[in-house]
């Protein structure tokens, strides 16, 4: 009978030693994502209240990019060209359905669009935000759409900047030349990399032919491109980018109290998926009122795409637009 003949004790003591390694390098991944976690700013943004939608089919994230300048030093402002002015109003406004099964939509909300706000009459959907911060805003959403918000996310001026430039700025492919003294933007046509500055300008600029319209194509063109490159090997396995990234993270989203890390990369994942519809909710026209030049949805396709929504059915094609 053959004996048993032990592995060698170096053999076992490099084994023992990887296996540490690899458990040191585990704890510190898991300790650094319960950190960071821990860290992201939240608020009570979706309040319940009677009258509220019943939660539909998938989930809903209210997508809020704000004008906020708290935090920036003047110099900051003069480098990302914000102005000076105070409070917080949104520049950006979008709804992300994630279904049960099926296609992620992206739906651009105007914010001239002309709608009902609780206690406040009718008037810009972004008067939502400045009356009543994100409450109000989610309230004012579901009221609109009859969609029940299920997560949020907020970002404003300096945390929208210092994300793209953690990962190295983000590749973005511009068919004209676009200048926009008042955004600090002068971009030449072709496929170029876009620092923090740089892609603050190109999301808010209203410069362009199709102003707002074309603002939106480009928020969701530019926020896709974002998401698609922090979720990349390029930057989740680069640490000088996976690194800062979770560094700067905290300090420039906000989100619901009941929302954590793996409903971002939820988040993430569908947000560049490669299926992913993006369109702006349908509109008849604009209008003058007392409170200015007002978008007008148009009702039966709004009505259409988030019935749609809420059953996680397929979006009608003819109800789909700017994408």
């Amino acid at each position: 009978m053959t004996g048993y003949t032990a592995p060698p004790k170096r053999k076992r003591r490099v084994g023992r030693t990887i296996g540490i390694i690899v458990l040191v390098l585990v704890l510190l991944i898991v300790g650094m994502l319960v950190y960071v976690d821990s860290s992201l700013k939240r608020t009570d943004a979706l309040p319940d209240y009677s009258g509220r939608p019943p939660a539909g089919a998938g989930a809903n994230w209210l997508l809020v990019g704000s004008d906020s300048r708290d935090g920036l030093t003047d110099a900051q402002k003069e480098q990302l060209a914000t102005g000076d002015a105070a409070g917080a109003r949104t520049d950006t406004i979008m709804l992300l359905h994630i279904p049960s099964s099926g296609k992620p939509t992206l739906v651009s909300l105007l914010r001239d669009s002309y709608v009902s706000i609780p206690g406040n009459g009718r008037n810009k959907l972004n008067a939502a935000f400045a009356f009543g911060g994100a409450p109000l805003l989610e309230q004012t959403v579901e009221g609109a759409t009859g969609l029940h918000i299920d997560h949020y996310m907020e970002i404003g001026f300096g945390g929208f900047a210092n994300v793209v430039d953690a990962i190295g700025g983000v590749t973005m492919c511009i068919d004209k030349p676009m200048v926009d003294p008042k955004a600090g933007l002068n971009l030449q046509a072709g496929c170029q990399d876009l620092d923090g500055a740089q892609a603050l300008g190109y999301v808010r600029t209203r410069a362009t032919p199709a102003a707002d319209l074309d603002r939106v194509v480009h928020q969701r063109q530019f926020l896709s491109a974002v998401v698609s490159k922090v979720t990349s090997p390029s930057v989740l396995l680069n640490p000088f980018r996976f690194v800062p990234l979770l560094s700067d993270a905290p300090a420039a989203l906000t989100i619901n109290n009941g929302d954590h890390l793996w409903h971002l990369a939820s988040l993430a994942f569908a947000m560049s998926s490669k299926d992913l519809v993006t369109t702006t909710v349908p509109m008849s026209g604009t209008r003058s009122t007392n409170v200015g030049s007002v978008v007008i949805w148009d009702t039966d396709k709004a009505a259409r795409l988030f019935d749609a929504l809420k059953t996680d059915a397929a979006v009608p094609p003819d109800v789909l637009s700017g994408s």
